[in-house]
């Protein structure tokens, strides 16, 4: 009897360490996944590349900004600042003020927009008004000299689509997805929502 009881008790050891392993492997995984901090996941999940959420905060005229981690910003503490119109260079101000409500940003390098952005973006949330830009409805066009293409932005994404000339065809779809996407979709609980 001795050897079997032996042999039973080695076969609930190991099962039991089994089960104690894999416990501690499910609850360190939980719990570390919960705690990355990453910058760029570079992962897309839904159009654009994930940056991480640098907060809402709003500064004073004057106060340091910090460091952001993309350029143009996606998130982080500005002074709220409202766009007034657009086809025009913005500022980072104007840039978080808009995203922070919820406003999609398209951005363009040469002096005028690329054919087919203006209508796309009129056909997505109409033409541009402050009023727009001050619910989170408003897709903005903007220049942004020395990219080459299109940067499409909202809080926390950013698409960039290089050497794009025209709005037509497949960068069409994914310009009109990041709009759907992400319009409307600015930084939870922020004083600007």
């Amino acid at each position: 009897m001795s050897r079997w009881s032996t042999a039973l008790e080695r076969a609930a050891i190991v099962v039991v360490s089994f089960v104690i392993a894999i416990g501690a492997i499910v609850l360190l995984s939980g719990y570390f996944t919960a705690r990355d901090q990453a910058g760029v996941t570079g992962v897309l999940s839904g159009p654009g590349l994930i940056y991480r959420d640098l907060g809402d905060a709003l500064l004073r005229p004057g106060q340091a900004h910090p460091a952001y981690d993309s350029n143009p910003p996606t998130s982080g503490p500005h002074v709220p600042t409202a766009i007034r119109s657009d086809d025009v260079v913005l500022d980072d101000n104007q840039i978080l003020t808009a995203l922070a409500t919820g406003d999609v940003i398209l951005m363009y390098g040469g002096a005028t927009p690329p054919p087919g952005l203006v209508a796309l973006a009129r056909s997505t949330s109409g033409p541009f008004s402050r009023a727009l830009t001050q619910t989170g409805q408003a897709v903005i066009l903007a220049r942004l000299p020395g990219i080459n293409g299109i940067e499409a932005l909202a809080w926390t994404r950013l698409l960039p689509i290089t050497g794009l000339v025209s709005v037509t065809g497949r960068d069409d779809t994914l310009l009109k997805q990041f709009i759907e996407s992400w319009l409307g979709s600015g930084a939870a609980g922020s004083e600007n929502n």
